[in-house]
């Protein structure tokens, strides 16, 4: 029974390695697939909290209160918020402007759901990506962007709450792509 067990699990190994082999002139590369991630529990959406919840289950809240929170809600994203940024380009030569819109389009190429902001303060062009509320998240995305940009660095900025509707979530997945061997 063991020697049967042993020669099924060699046999499947053997064919998911044949299966990875590619025909001549080919070769397998990995590839990134980006999917967007809900943003929004879909199940609720367009429905009152209140009206599904399980049997047994009462809320007491006084008007006041309500308004207050739906107050609150819709300011928030009017309200101005002190966070971190991460500059990555900052120049004023003749070739800044061109240089900041590539530096740009390379950052969202790279890194497509971070948002990043090209602006012009006389006389520099400069270009900063994320909305960072605290230093510690900054330093962490840092890290990964100086590979691309290395002489990026943290700036404290004052921004809008980003709202819901403009964030990005991804999840990233790998895929094996069969391309023709470039000599």
């Amino acid at each position: 029974m063991k020697r049967l067990a042993l020669i099924i699990a060699f046999l499947s190994a053997a064919v998911a390695l044949s299966a990875q082999t590619a025909p001549a002139g080919y070769q397998y590369v990995d590839s990134l697939v980006f999917t967007r991630l809900s943003e929004v529990d879909s199940t609720l959406a367009g429905r009152n909290i209140f009206e599904v919840l399980p049997d047994g289950v009462s809320v007491n809240q006084s008007g006041a209160v309500r308004n207050a929170v739906s107050m609150k809600a819709g300011s928030a994203s009017r309200q101005m918020v002190s966070g971190y940024r991460i500059r990555i380009f900052f120049d004023n030569s003749q070739t800044a402007r061109r240089e900041s819109e590539a530096a740009l389009y390379r950052f969202k190429v790279k890194n497509p759901g971070v948002a990043a902001y090209r602006s012009f303060a006389n006389p520099y062009f400069k270009v900063t990506v994320g909305d960072y509320r605290n230093k510690s998240e900054a330093l962490a995305a840092l890290k990964t962007i100086r590979k691309d940009f290395p002489s990026a660095f943290i700036v404290r900025e004052r921004f809008r709450y980003p709202s819901l509707g403009n964030t990005s979530a991804f999840k990233v997945d790998t895929l094996k792509v069969l391309r023709p061997v470039q000599n």
